[in-house]
């Protein structure tokens, strides 16, 4: 399945030159003759574009790894990164808009000739457990493609030379062919098993290139997830779920609610029976596209609106690691089922409504979450959003003092209470 070679659509402006001699001019200079590639999605989208003529998706990240180009050569001390970035610093210091160096990562960002760059140096990486954070280490350029998610993603243009000639395409696990086919395909059969996030990466990239998974890595997920390979299931402690069933599913589910075609990336989220890596409610859940437009329409985050249906919405908040104020949306919301409940089998008048939504421990904003949800009876609630509550008494506070002789104090605002149920009383219910 493997390709090297010559591409014959050429990649001329994707990389601008000025910034490809540099870079070739700051290989040269390496006692280590480092390789260089631009690599991923800037790759996989300029093929897209010029090959297969899909419409321009814009500007895209320009990541480029290096790598040792001999792997049996004595350890150069500095990551491949940063040797490099610091040719890039002495030969060319003017060139160079800024430059940070992450030693943590091995990475670096900077501006070369007014383009913003990714540098990394390649890795490898194993997973020690199933949905944990993988172990990374040093790693040449071939084994930095195979720890990638699909095939159309684990592409690289080597850059060669000085800079000027074609690049070298090196497509190790059939990414072009799968271009072509419109499908994504994980890399390997255990694909999923080690980090579950790449199925909604999946469903991203679907929804974003209009492809689907291919028919093999259709039966991957199908197989991983009827098996539930990792050491946690939904109803365990939310704490104890590893970072790819909690905090890195939380950051891959919010790239695709507010940068993707979220419509079409939960349908397909849910056709693969994906929804389940959140709770198995929502993947069984089939109101999920009105209840995020509603949602949306009112101001409401979209990861409360979508998570406040599953079985244990706390739980799920909790494990997902959800910004606070979601988490406290979603509390209020089991408050305002409580408080309805307990008025079942009655005709509560708007008064009573008033109190009980208006009372210490809900939101408005709760209440439009119930609503979008389908939570508690619809009539009083929107009722109450578009107009009982906000209607007042009928004077105010210094009319009434006025009125009725009344002196500063609480029998003031109870008093303004009773007017304000009495006009309430007067509402359709």
């Amino acid at each position: 399945m493997g390709l090297v070679a010559k591409d014959p659509a050429g990649f001329d402006g994707l990389l601008p030159r000025a910034v490809a001699a540099s870079l070739a001019a700051a290989v040269a200079t390496d006692p280590f003759a480092l390789r260089l590639a631009l690599v991923g999605g800037a790759v996989r989208d300029w093929l897209l574009h010029r090959v297969h003529r899909d419409p321009w998706r814009g500007l895209p990240d320009l990541d480029l790894v290096v790598a040792e180009g001999d792997p049996l050569a004595p350890a150069a001390g500095l990551p491949p990164a940063h040797r490099l970035a610091q040719a890039l610093q002495r030969l060319e210091p003017s060139a160079l808009g800024f430059c940070r160096l992450h030693a943590a990562y091995g990475t670096v960002e900077l501006e070369l000739h007014g383009v913003l760059l990714d540098l990394a140096s390649a890795r490898r990486e194993h997973y020690p457990l199933p949905a944990e954070n993988p172990v990374v280490r040093q790693g040449d350029l071939e084994a930095d493609l195979a720890r990638r998610d699909f095939s159309i993603n684990a592409m690289a243009l080597l850059l060669e030379g000085s800079g000027t000639a074609e690049p070298t395409l090196i497509d190790p696990h059939g990414g072009r062919q799968d271009l072509a086919q419109r499908q994504l395909r994980f890399l390997h059969g255990a694909s999923l098993r080690d980090d579950p996030t790449r199925l909604l990466r999946a469903a991203r990239y679907a929804a974003r290139l209009g492809f689907d998974l291919a028919p093999e890595s259709r039966r991957q997920v199908e197989e991983t997830l009827k098996a539930w390979p990792w050491p946690w299931r939904p109803g365990e402690a939310p704490s104890l779920a590893p970072p790819a069933l909690g905090t890195r599913l939380r950051m891959e589910l919010e790239l695709l609610l507010e940068r993707e075609p979220w419509q079409r990336a939960l349908a397909a989220l849910q056709a693969w029976g994906g929804l389940v890596l959140l709770d198995p409610a929502l993947q069984a859940d089939q109101d999920w596209l009105w209840r995020l437009r509603r949602a949306r329409r009112l101001g409401l985050p979209a990861e409360a609106a979508l998570v406040v249906l599953a079985a244990d919405p706390l739980g799920l908040a909790e494990r997902l690691q959800l910004p606070h104020r979601q988490h406290r949306l979603l509390a209020q919301v089991q408050e305002l089922r409580g408080r309805v409940a307990a008025a079942q089998g009655q005709a509560p008048d708007p008064a009573w409504w008033c109190r009980t939504l208006e009372a210490p421990g809900l939101s408005a904003e709760a209440v439009a979450l119930a609503l979008a949800a389908g939570i508690g009876p619809r009539r009083p609630l929107l009722r109450w959003w578009l107009r009982w509550r906000h209607l007042q008494a009928p004077l105010s506070a210094a009319a009434l003092m006025e009125a009725e002789g009344l002196r500063p104090g609480p029998a003031v605002g109870e008093r303004l209470r009773q007017l304000r149920a009495e006009r309430l009383q007067a509402e359709r219910r």
